[in-house]
């Protein structure tokens, strides 16, 4: 009992503290107070892949879950931005992207997040864990997903975008990721000219947003992700009872399409991303993954290069 209480009297002041400051990040970016952040570090590549000096097949925004940190890291070590270079080497893949600050500022490089990083890691989590439920709040959703989205076709500019060109877009999204995700869809296709493809992995969201301007959404799950079923059962949009939620809505207008990646993981040695978790004819988790995200990008920029090709699908 004494553990529990120690619990609570240490996380409640952190999580009301997070809560207020999630909330102060996307309130400054809707008053002007501050702008995002769009230069990168000196020696960080605005895009990886193909050479920016011709089209490529598409670009591909990769929006790591909630252990994205800084501008380089991912919860992986880049292991699956590396697999899916490796495999579309067609492609210009960015993943400098911070979905879980409207101001583009990497959590662990602000100073007082510097000081604190070695001795407040929990602290680290629950900041851009409160980042997906003020992203999922009906009161900051719209200005979260405009300022995300904004963030995200800025970054697609200076990676040698052209906006009305028609190259297409992916949002590819692990756990959290997907709130932003979801949301960033309406803005990027007023901005880009162009309706993004999102691929989420392990989602994790809210399922209010609309998702009527995104070509389309894979979903790739498993029976063993635990953390995306809890997503499910918080979050009412997500269950079919809510018939009008953004999710349920393109449900059944067949615009969501699951694949299956059991037995995978959320996290852990077991996950999607897993480089040593085999399958029975021995290939890793990590390499089925990236296989399954190339097969589906590659299906998607040659639909789209086809004379007369929609769109989207209505």
């Amino acid at each position: 009992m004494n553990g529990f209480v120690l619990t609570v009297l240490v996380l409640g002041p952190a999580l009301l503290a997070e809560g207020l400051l999630a909330r102060y990040e996307v309130l400054a970016y809707g008053a002007g107070w501050r702008r995002p952040v769009a230069a990168l570090p000196e020696g960080v590549p605005y895009a990886r892949g193909a050479a920016a000096d011709a089209p490529p097949a598409a670009y591909l925004v990769y929006l790591d879950g909630i252990g994205k940190r800084r501008v380089r890291d991912s919860r992986d070590g880049g292991a699956l931005v590396k697999a899916l270079l490796a495999g579309a080497p067609e492609l210009r893949v960015l993943g400098q992207v911070q979905p879980y600050s409207p101001l583009a500022a990497p959590l662990a490089e602000r100073p007082v997040w510097a000081r604190l990083r070695r001795r407040a890691g929990l602290l680290l989590f629950l900041h851009n864990v409160m980042q997906i439920f003020v992203a999922a709040d009906h009161r900051y959703r719209p200005l979260y997903n405009r300022a995300v989205g904004s963030q995200i076709a800025d970054q697609l500019r200076l990676a040698g975008y052209r906006p009305g060109s028609g190259v297409p877009v992916v949002l590819l999204s692990y756990s959290g990721g997907a709130q932003v995700a979801t949301g960033a869809a309406g803005t990027l296709r007023a901005l880009l000219g162009t309706p993004p493809l999102l691929i989420t992995l392990g989602g994790f969201h809210n399922g209010a947003n609309d998702l009527t301007d995104a070509a389309h959404l894979h979903r790739l799950t498993s029976a063993s992700d635990r953390v995306e079923r809890v997503g499910t059962w918080i979050f009412p949009q997500r269950r079919r009872l809510w018939r009008t939620s953004g999710w349920n809505r393109a449900v059944r207008a067949g615009r969501i399409t699951v694949h299956a990646l059991d037995p995978a993981t959320h996290v852990g040695p077991r996950s999607y991303i897993s480089p040593t978790a085999l399958l029975p004819d021995g290939t890793s988790h990590l390499d089925r993954t990236a296989a399954l995200v190339v097969t589906l990008v590659r299906d998607h920029y040659r639909l789209a290069a086809r004379p007369g090709a929609p769109a989207t699908k209505r």
